[in-house]
């Protein structure tokens, strides 16, 4: 099985001593559960994975029983610690205060449990991180494969990689162009576009998120002024709040809006985006 460069820098981090949570996060389908399964086999110390995917978003009672369950097999083990793998941790309300409560509280009891937390909503993250954990983390980004990386694993060549792009997930399926297409339609953008933003933060004009999208996709590479823009899309409100759906998508692993380079804030500020969409 092919192994990311991230598997060594974790693998180092986890034979240190308990310092840090550590927070895996990167855009949908690149790998991260994959890379945390290689970790557990490498690894010496034993490891408790658990998954918050199916469970209801209020449910931070679920974290803290899994949480003690790691207490308990760490008590149970020899070496005395375990490595507790916590997957779509965004899911659930409030966990960063919960991790919070019950790291700082493994640190004054003297628990060895070494954590590592994994999220595809950068958003959700984000604010987790900056709300509650501050000086308790490392990150850790995944992002689309490199062609090195398709390369070695799929020996695809340079204009496979330029068409197709970074999923390992699709790479079956470039064989059937229309079929590769569907997927990632289907699975990994409008998965992306309901799930990772219009589900995680209030938008007035959801619509407008997609139109946007579809418009950067389409002027891929370059430069639109946002009055153009709206222009070309009804209902689309003002300047900000399409310079404020940009960030959205790109947050979200999707649609970048490079700002001209100026001397000035102002100047960069009042050009127009030059559009990118981010890998496939």
């Amino acid at each position: 099985m092919f192994e990311r460069r991230h598997l060594q820098i974790l693998i180092s981090r986890m034979t240190e001593p308990r310092r840090f949570i550590q927070l895996i996060l990167g855009p949908r389908r690149v790998g991260k559960t994959t890379l945390a399964n290689q970790l557990a086999q490498k690894l010496t110390i034993p490891t408790l994975f658990v998954s918050a995917d199916t469970i209801a978003a209020s449910d931070t009672i679920w974290l803290r029983q899994q949480w003690e369950t790691a207490r308990l097999k760490a008590k149970q083990e020899t070496v005395g610690e375990i490595l507790l793998i916590v997957d779509e941790i965004q899911k659930i309300d409030n966990w960063s205060e919960t991790v919070k409560l019950l790291w700082d509280e493994d640190s004054r009891l003297g628990h060895n449990i070494k954590v590592i937390l994994l999220g595809s909503s950068r958003m959700l993250l984000q604010r987790g991180l900056t709300e509650s954990l501050a000086g308790r983390f490392e990150k850790t980004y995944m992002g689309h494969w490199s062609f090195s990386e398709m390369q070695s694993a799929f020996g695809w060549d340079a204009n496979q990689y330029s068409w197709f792009g970074g999923y390992p997930g699709s790479a079956p399926l470039i064989s059937d162009e229309l079929r590769w297409k569907q997927y990632i339609q289907t699975s990994m953008i409008e998965t992306s576009v309901s799930k990772d933003i219009l589900m995680t933060t209030r938008r007035d004009k959801p619509a407008l998120i997609k139109k946007l999208f579809e418009l950067g996709c389409l002027y891929s590479g370059q430069i639109i002024s946002y009055t153009k823009m709206l222009g070309q899309m009804q209902d689309a409100g003002n300047t900000t709040t399409l310079s404020h759906y940009l960030d959205l998508l790109n947050t979200a692993g999707l649609l970048a809006g490079i700002e001209k380079y100026a001397g000035t804030i102002l100047r960069t500020r009042a050009s127009g985006p030059k559009f990118q969409v981010l890998q496939p």
